[in-house]
């Protein structure tokens, strides 16, 4: 067993959300025009509403899995954005549409490379994600990621949504990491890695997202870099 341990967001950090903006975008983008919305700008809004209402139902005590929240909150956001006849722009077979695209979503360049590259130096890399097995295990498949079933620790799991600490707790708990042993978490989202920091991890930021770090919001990380192979260099260099 490996004495060094990384666990890395999916969503975000090792797969893009640009697949999904551009489908919403090709399928919508003559009727959402008339109402001053791209998109892009659709897309984030439905996946953050959707993350902070599932984020509340799992703090409130009732873990609802994100792929239902997902689903069931697309006409709310349009409503949100000022459409006031929400399905009069888009209907249920839009959504589900949106949803079986959303898994053709594809890994970040230098992904792979990232996660080879930790590997090769003695990591165990593990993924912890909100979203479902299947969806993760269709991603690392079509992006050639090198991370084992065995190594997908979901929300679903341990039903406990990010970034509740109980979360990330767990996950040490799934790995059953050693006092000495090295034990990382990466990830784009700030909120994310800041969470994974107080259970107790390393923390690598990456900036390919997000592109503002915000340390006054969400404080320092052990490691920032602005691409994932970078991030695999630094954190090897620095754990050694």
């Amino acid at each position: 067993m490996s004495s060094k341990h990384i666990v890395f967001d999916i969503v975000g950090t090792l797969v893009s959300h640009e697949h999904f903006y551009d489908i919403i975008h090709s399928r919508l983008s003559s009727i959402l025009e008339l109402y001053n919305i791209t998109g892009r700008l659709l897309g984030y809004a439905w996946l953050e509403t959707a993350e902070r209402e599932y984020t509340y139902l799992s703090l409130s005590g009732c873990y609802v899995p994100f792929a239902k929240v997902f689903q069931a909150i697309f006409f709310r956001v349009l409503h949100f954005a000022g459409v006031p006849n929400p399905r009069s722009v888009a209907s249920e077979k839009d959504v589900e549409y949106f949803i079986q695209e959303y898994k053709n979503c594809a890994v970040r360049p230098g992904a792979k490379e990232c996660i080879d590259q930790l590997r090769a130096g003695g990591w165990t890399v593990w993924a912890f994600t909100s979203d479902d097995r299947e969806r993760v295990r269709g991603y690392f498949s079509k992006g050639e990621i090198a991370i084992d079933d065995d190594h997908i620790v979901t929300c679903d799991d341990v039903g406990v949504g990010k970034p509740e600490i109980k979360a990330y707790e767990r996950v040490k708990e799934k790995i059953g990491v050693g006092e000495d042993e090295a034990l990382w978490f990466a990830a784009a989202h700030g909120w994310d890695v800041s969470a994974a920091g107080r259970a107790g991890f390393k923390t690598a930021y990456c900036t390919v997202l997000e592109k503002e770090p915000l340390e006054e919001v969400f404080g320092k990380t052990d490691v920032t870099t602005d691409n994932l192979p970078a991030l695999a260099d630094v954190v090897i260099k620095t754990a050694r």
